[in-house]
């Protein structure tokens, strides 16, 4: 008996700890996280316009669309992170619409987020609020479908305008028309996480929504708290490729590749894109690979507004990303599309099962849909 109290105690000691590192007050006020995969949205010819190097043959790449319920558990409110996109392309502003004519983007297995809470038996009446965690098409779904009760949080600096008011707008009147709309403002924020300003959605503790600048105006992430001391970081776009934010000394420390991958990559990693100190030509080696795999593209339109800003974001999340109290899932990541939990699983227990340890080396696995780090002839 003495010995198991001691374990926990020293596993809460060590969970604090790690709060403290991240400045993340203490707290048992908690929400649930519920994941939904709404398809995929593949850019043709595009990923030099998302991360950088791209390899022959890795020219295209396909993004999954997650979108995230977070129910608080105090007083039950639904709030939706992200909505994935629209289903009717043809009817998108005519600035987004024309890319999908022109078969720049290309949609598999689209769900409209509203059909599918509907089909679980989640009422729209019950979704208090929406959170964009940004304004681009692929996040913002057909707000017009949800009723006027739900209201919109943006975060500081969105564009909100409309068409055609606007002919070159992304959105349509039909996107805010009736839903109270909130801009977030975290200029008197006194909350920071790992150097990101944070708010405290709920006022608990449970729920925070943290300023991540730089892939678009506006860009903001979100950060639950599943269990007191283990959280979930839902990263919007501040990467759409782990391999943006990982290995990383810190993240190599807490997450050592497994051994069979390490031995895997020596082969299928190109050397003549890809580098590390104990590395050999035609032999990379993982193991003394100090930064992460892929950068942020910084191309001219490239999907990062801000690039230099969008890295500094980056840089900061990947702290939790690190962290192994705390799952970073980002809106793209396709490295999680076997694996992650869907509705109606929650992502809570996350920690308890394990998840992160088995994953988060998934998109180095060369059978992955992850995996960008060799050619293809």
């Amino acid at each position: 008996m003495f010995l198991s109290s001691l374990s926990l105690f020293l596993l809460v000691s060590a969970a604090s700890a790690s709060l403290d590192d991240l400045g993340i007050p203490q707290s048992n006020a908690l929400v649930t996280v519920k994941a939904f995969d709404l398809g995929s949205l593949t850019a043709v010819n595009g990923t030099g316009l998302v991360i950088s190097p791209v390899l022959p043959g890795q020219q295209t790449v396909e993004f999954p669309l997650f979108a995230f319920l977070v129910e608080h558990n105090a007083t039950q409110k639904r709030i939706m992170f992200d909505l994935g996109m629209r289903t009717d392309v043809e009817n998108f502003a005519p600035s987004i619409a024309e890319m999908f004519a022109a078969g720049i983007y290309q949609l598999d297995d689209n769900k409209d987020i509203t059909e599918v809470l509907q089909q679980a038996g989640i009422n729209l009446t019950s979704i208090d609020t929406v959170i964009w965690s940004h304004s681009h098409f692929d996040h913002t779904g057909d707000m017009s479908k949800f009723p006027n009760t739900t209201k919109l949080v943006i975060g500081p600096g969105t564009d909100t305008s409309t068409y055609p008011t606007d002919p070159n707008a992304v959105h349509l009147e039909s996107d805010f028309a009736g839903h109270n709309l909130t801009e977030l403002d975290f200029t008197d924020s006194k909350l920071v996480f790992s150097g990101l300003p944070a708010l405290d959605y709920f006022g608990d503790g449970s729920f925070y929504l943290m300023d991540t600048p730089g892939h678009i105006s506006g860009h903001i992430s979100a950060l639950a708290r599943v269990t007191p001391t283990t959280f979930v970081a839902l990263g919007g776009d501040t990467f759409h490729h782990v391999g943006e934010a990982r290995p990383r000394p810190a993240f190599q420390t807490n997450f050592p590749c497994p051994g069979h991958l390490v031995e895997e990559l020596k082969t299928s990693v190109s050397t003549d894109y890809f580098w590390s100190p104990n590395s050999q030509i035609g032999s990379f080696d993982i193991e003394s690979r100090a930064q992460q795999m892929l950068a942020i593209s910084d191309l001219p339109g490239s999907v990062y507004e801000f690039p230099v800003t969008a890295q500094v974001s980056l840089e900061k999340i990947a702290t939790f990303d690190a962290d192994p109290d705390v799952l970073v899932v980002i809106a793209h990541d396709i490295s999680h599309r076997a694996n992650l939990p869907t509705y109606p699983a929650s992502l809570n227990d996350w920690k308890a099962n394990g998840y992160k340890e088995q994953t988060v080396w998934n998109f180095a696995n060369k059978s992955n849909p992850a995996f960008l780090f060799d050619v293809v002839a």
